[in-house]
């Protein structure tokens, strides 16, 4: 996605990456603690947004959602995705309300409002047989 970002022009120093966002929940209080987010706009998939908004409205950020399907899913993968989705509902409210979890790891605080180019951490690309460095 950052490769993709940066081809459409988004400057690099106003992207940035997070390495330890391992799931919504994990995300959402990174992007609050780590980055400093007040605000979030949530770009999901229609199965997800609710809980994402949810997750980010309860953890105190001020959070708005928007739907990325870009096409319907196959109804045995719907049927997938609700049995999953349920199962995460579950898990969130856990984390949000009862563990008042901590994530897996946190790390300094990198504000968003300084450079994104800070948190880029890619491995280098992969060479074809044949090809000098």
């Amino acid at each position: 996605m950052r490769r993709y970002v940066l081809r459409e022009g988004v400057p690099a120093e106003d992207v940035f990456m997070d390495h330890a966002g391992f799931d919504t929940y994990d995300s959402i209080y990174r992007a609050r603690d780590v980055f400093g987010v007040e605000g979030v706009v949530i770009v999901t998939q229609a199965f997800h947004l609710p809980r994402a908004v949810y997750t980010a409205r309860a953890l105190g950020l001020d959070a708005v959602g928007l739907v990325a399907d870009r096409r319907p899913y196959a109804l045995r993968v719907r049927v997938w995705l609700a049995l999953r989705e349920s199962l995460s509902r579950v898990k969130a409210l856990l984390e949000i309300h009862v563990l008042h979890a901590r994530p897996r790891f946190l790390g300094p605080r990198i504000p968003i409002t300084g450079d994104g180019r800070r948190t880029v951490d890619e491995p280098p690309r992969r060479r074809g047989r044949g090809t000098t460095p």
